[in-house]
């Protein structure tokens, strides 16, 4: 009797090890690893520890969000096709458009607890198209004015009292400049997409297309006004033609008096500059102060998986992802203002960390500007983008006029929207 029960025991257990091993496994890609690495690797890891019968894997990650879209359009509908991916929140419309990703609709209706886990409207507006929640939004940014005080305040300026308008930047940039030693006025970052040349456009009140999405819109004095701030930087605030990774490397150095980039980048500036010297940031002046807008940059976390089994699990770690906690370790890591509206005010997230970082808080203090990052119709997106950056070069390089650089970008642009 009592092998019998051994026997039996053995047997139990033998049948039980398998379920209790058994785990889902989670696909997971992401781009800008320089960015977001460390966030992902602490969010994942937290996650497995709540919850041990989940496994995350990471595919190789992409160097820009541009790269990302194109490997998720190559591998949709493959068995190499990722569970999730963090999509640029400009490049949601062309998943969308192409029936790309799960809708998140029915999830979060059969949640019970969504509504009191931080994701308002207006953040989820960032990530739906065409009735669908293609995403919930991870890390949301807009375009912070980084400045050396230590060379501010050589060139007679007060780091207290930071221009408001551009016409005090290029002039505060030119005296910078003027200090001679290496030291260069300002530099803004317009390489690598549109998002920067919309911060000028949306900054005095334009539009990229008309609202029926067919006609290029930024060919009018809106448009034209952002081309000639870019062309007063470089002819009046000695911005130098320099490639973006140029551009941050001589800021960090200490020889770039005032820099416009993304609040995204803001801990990678600050592990860059160091002890070198005084690192300020605070709110980009916007052309037209009543009408003015930023844009949002960022990503959003998109389920592309088709596995009913595997769908909720993908669906607890998107929304854990993007709810308080990955704010909390998203915001202190990277520089994202944040995408959940409980983080900021819960002690256990981000209510402390504002009154502690005040680095942080130009991103935060500009939220109410942010507008959706504007997404181009059809599938020609990524040559939009880069036709605007090619034109934007040629300005920068001073081989073309803002007159001529407008005329040439609007047309080239015109031939590439849907008809």
């Amino acid at each position: 009797m009592k092998r019998r029960l051994i026997l039996a025991g053995a047997l139990l257990a033998g049948l039980a090890q398998p379920a209790a091993a058994q785990s889902t496994e989670i696909i997971v890609h992401y781009p800008m690893p320089g960015f977001f690495k460390s966030v992902m690797d602490q969010i994942s890891e937290e996650y497995m520890r709540q919850h041990p019968e989940v496994k995350i894997t990471f595919a190789s990650p992409s160097p820009t969000y541009e790269d990302g879209l194109q490997l998720m359009l190559r591998q949709a509908g493959t068995s190499e096709m990722p569970d999730v991916s963090f999509i640029g929140l400009n490049r949601l419309r062309v998943l969308a458009e192409r029936n790309i990703g799960t809708d998140l609709t029915p999830f979060i209706k059969a949640d019970a607890n969504f509504a009191n886990e931080g994701f308002s409207e207006g953040l989820l507006n960032l990530a739906r198209f065409g009735g669908k929640q293609l995403g919930l939004a991870f890390a949301t940014s807009n375009p912070i004015f980084y400045y050396n005080a230590d060379l501010v305040r050589k060139a007679g300026g007060d780091p207290e009292h930071m221009p408001t308008s551009w016409d005090e930047v290029v002039k505060l940039a030119a005296r910078i400049n003027a200090l001679g030693d290496g030291a260069t006025g300002m530099s803004f970052r317009w390489q690598g997409d549109d998002w920067m040349f919309s911060a000028l456009l949306f900054g005095n009140g334009g539009t990229m297309l008309s609202p029926d999405e067919k006609k290029v819109a930024f060919n009018g004095p809106e448009g034209l006004a952002a081309l000639k701030l870019l062309d007063r930087m470089v002819k009046e605030g000695k911005m130098p033609s320099l490639t973006s990774d140029a551009a941050v490397q001589g800021f960090t150095a200490g020889k770039v008096g005032l820099f416009f980039w993304t609040t995204g980048g803001l801990r990678s500036i600050i592990n860059g500059v160091g002890p070198k010297f005084e690192l300020r940031t605070t709110a980009m002046p916007v052309i037209d102060a009543q009408k003015g807008r930023l844009p949002t940059g960022g990503n959003a976390a998109v389920m592309f998986t088709t596995d009913a089994k595997k769908q909720q699990a993908v669906y607890q770690f998107l929304k854990f992802a993007a709810g308080p906690y990955g704010a909390s370790v998203v915001v202190p890591g990277t520089g994202y203002v944040p995408n959940n509206a409980l983080a900021p005010k819960d002690d256990r997230y981000l209510g402390k960390f504002y009154q502690a970082n005040p680095l942080f808080r130009a991103g935060l203090n500009q939220m109410d500007l942010m507008i959706p990052w504007y997404s181009f119709p059809g599938s020609n997106g990524v040559k939009v983008t880069q036709t605007m950056v090619d034109n934007l070069a040629l300005l920068v390089e001073q081989k073309t006029t803002p007159e001529e650089t407008l005329k040439a970008m609007s047309a080239e642009v015109q031939k590439l929207l849907p008809r």
